[in-house]
């Protein structure tokens, strides 16, 4: 393996060597939020529910109502009586909806914050997946014409009855093996470029200069959670919930006062005439019957929810960082043995000088091959579970 790509992979992998490549996938991102159907969508939904909470705290219609009697066995003149009146609740009954309306709307906000992460994250792994293939690209392309090279050498040693037929199409195969790899790794970046492309809104996204480059420290677990439970979408949707639940009961107890109506009424016969102001009060018996006990017990529920989904979080939690802090040893441990080595290219050089056979130089090179993937499977995997982690800063 050329010095370029053992610097490239194992000596920068995981140390920030510039706030360029960040601020690169912060971008990326921040133009798939702006361009995502998804979201836009949603944010007009908020808006629409927005109004419509709002319209549920507007007093009713006023009602104008009359009476007009020229028939009937009697000696005066026709009776008239008209009337207009306002019916509302009790006041303190929209000061309490108007509180429940407000958090209903935090609440559409955090589950807008929620989808909206879950949309990034897809993002994100996309592009870390897609980094990762650019970069096996380059090496399987590295790969490729070192297989070219030792199958030129062995048909030239071929023409010249040095080695035999049976070398020849197994270093053919092998060479044919590796452009195969090649073209179905182009063929996963362009599946992975429509998925992005989708996400921002059937926009092209300009991912030619993205290079996946983020920290090995994510801080300690203690700190982490605190993090989440200030930040994260899913935890603050569970208090909005729960605080939403609280209002809802105070609004049904407020619901328990009498409705008020308020109006003038006129009534005239045989040239004479009343008028004067209209009054009146529900009486509050059967229209409130268990809506009290009902909202009480949801807040209840609520709470109870918001506990066990809390630690069932944080369980998953524990389980995802304790996995990343082993990956993490792991991953170092391989990135130390096989970093410091230069066994493709040692290899090479053997088989080129005649030390090894061609079936004995593929076995050792698969060897030291599938040990370099699986180191690089075990970074994108590190990548992507360290994304699942710090999803909360999204």
């Amino acid at each position: 393996m050329n010095k370029h790509i053992v610097f490239a992979i194992c000596g920068c992998l995981f140390f920030v060597s510039g706030f360029s490549q960040n601020r690169n996938l912060e971008e990326l991102l921040l133009e798939i939020e702006q361009n995502n159907t998804e979201l836009q969508g949603y944010q007009s939904y908020i808006e629409s529910q927005q109004l419509e909470n709002k319209s549920t705290n507007n007093l009713p219609d006023p009602q104008l109502s009359g009476y007009y009697l020229p028939f009937g066995d009697n000696t005066t003149d026709t009776y008239t009586e008209y009337q207009i009146s306002q019916s509302f609740e009790f006041p303190t009954v929209y000061a309490a909806r108007g509180k429940w309306n407000h958090l209903k709307s935090a609440q559409l906000q955090t589950a807008y914050t929620k989808r909206r992460q879950l949309v990034l994250l897809n993002a994100k792994e996309l592009l870390i997946e897609l980094a990762f293939l650019r970069r096996q690209k380059g090496i399987e392309a590295e790969r490729r014409a070192q297989g070219k090279q030792v199958f030129d050498q062995l048909k030239e040693l071929y023409d010249k009855e040095q080695v035999g037929i049976l070398d020849l199409n197994k270093a053919k195969i092998a060479w044919i093996q590796e452009q195969f790899v090649l073209g179905q790794i182009e063929n996963d970046i362009q599946i992975l470029v429509s998925k992005l492309k989708t996400l921002n809104g059937n926009k092209p996204l300009d991912v030619l200069s993205l290079l996946i480059d983020l920290p090995v420290e994510i801080g300690s677990k203690d700190n982490l959670w605190q993090e989440k439970l200030v930040q994260d979408p899913t935890l603050l949707e569970l208090k909005a919930n729960e605080v939403a639940s609280l209002q809802k009961m105070k609004l049904e107890q407020n619901k328990v006062l009498p409705n008020v109506a308020l109006g003038y009424n006129h009534q005239g016969v045989n040239g004479n005439n009343y008028s004067g102001f209209y009054g009146g009060l529900s009486i509050p018996l059967w229209g409130s019957k268990n809506k009290v006990k009902a909202a009480q017990a949801s807040h209840e529920y609520q709470q109870s929810n918001s506990q066990v989904i809390s630690t069932t979080l944080y369980a998953q939690f524990q389980e995802s960082f304790n996995r990343y802090q082993l990956m993490r040893s792991k991953y170092h441990e391989y990135q130390t043995t096989i970093g410091s080595l230069e066994s493709e290219k040692l290899l090479f050089k053997a088989y080129m000088l005649g030390e090894y056979s061609f079936m004995d130089y593929y076995v050792e090179l698969q060897f030291y091959r599938n040990a370099f993937d699986k180191m690089l499977q075990m970074e994108k995997d590190l990548h992507l579970l360290q994304a699942e982690l710090l999803k909360h800063q999204l």
